[in-house]
């Protein structure tokens, strides 16, 4: 049996051992769906956005210049709403106790969930030509029509926005705050801290990383935001979402449109870029 066995394996030559898998095969697959789902159809954008004179007429244009301003300042509008209201709303979830609190922690993710023309829709019920609150003033006071029509000004966009992605900020504000020690609190308001003291100096301190994190994603939805825009009808308020949606479907410009659409690529990329170089040097 032995010289059997040495026989089938030649003195000094080592036994056969199966090669492993080079891991970079196994990266070709999903490579390979995120080329053909998502890097081909954006490089035919901007191949389509390189022909000539398209960046030379669209960036001269005033409505090129107007939708960029109006997308800025909504975007950073929003984002400082949400920013406001997202972390009062979270303190007062997270350390004043009232009943149902736990349930309206859990509404906070499902809320994320909603596509943003449902809270648009809502609040046209609400607040629209035809909504509850001017149907209750014409009943009350006789007149014809009722004085809400603000939904239909840039205005209602700033509110439908704020609404809508301020869940997106209290979500991380909820962890950041399951995390805290309370004994920190308990030893600030032994020492005769205010709560405004200990929110200021105790609290906000901490929460500054998850203020960062939920900021810059509204910021970031806010500037591709399409739905909300459309869904309240908002007369001359004309964002780079709109301007696309405008050349391509309205005007057949489809090489406008694509410059448009690189131009708000860009903008999103560098702001995302922007936020990551910031985050890194906080220690994020």
């Amino acid at each position: 049996m032995a010289s059997a066995v040495s026989a089938a394996a030649p003195a000094g030559r080592p036994p056969a051992t199966r090669r492993a898998t080079p891991t970079w095969v196994w990266a070709l697959p999903p490579v390979a769906v995120l080329a053909l789902v998502f890097l081909y159809p954006l490089a035919l954008v901007v191949q389509e956005s390189l022909a000539p004179g398209a960046y030379a007429g669209v960036l001269a244009s005033e409505s090129f210049r107007d939708a960029l301003v109006t997308t800025v300042w909504l975007a950073v509008a929003s984002t400082a709403g949400c920013l406001v209201l997202g972390f009062a709303l979270a303190l007062v979830i997270a350390f004043v106790p009232f009943p149902g609190g736990r349930a309206v922690a859990k509404f906070i993710d499902v809320f994320l969930s909603f596509p943003s023309f449902l809270i648009t829709l809502a609040l046209l019920f609400l607040y629209g030509t035809v909504g509850m609150a001017n149907g209750v003033w014409t009943d009350v006071t006789g007149d014809a029509a009722g004085p809400f029509r603000f939904l239909t000004t840039p205005w209602g966009v700033l509110l439908a926005e704020i609404t809508y992605f301020t869940p997106f900020v209290m979500r991380p504000l909820l962890a950041a705050f399951s995390q805290l020690e309370t004994a920190q609190l308990e030893v600030a308001s032994s020492l005769g801290a205010r709560p405004l003291r200990i929110v200021r100096q105790v609290i906000l301190p901490e929460a500054l990383p998850a203020l960062a994190a939920g900021g810059s994603l509204v910021l970031v939805m806010c500037l591709n935001e399409f739905g909300i825009v459309l869904f309240t009808g908002a007369k001359g308020v004309t964002t780079l979402p709109m301007l696309v949606y405008g050349k391509a479907i309205l005007e057949s410009d489809y090489a406008a449109a694509c410059v448009v659409a690189v131009v708000n690529v860009a903008l999103s990329v560098g702001l995302y870029v922007l936020y990551r170089g910031v985050s890194r040097r906080a220690g994020a």
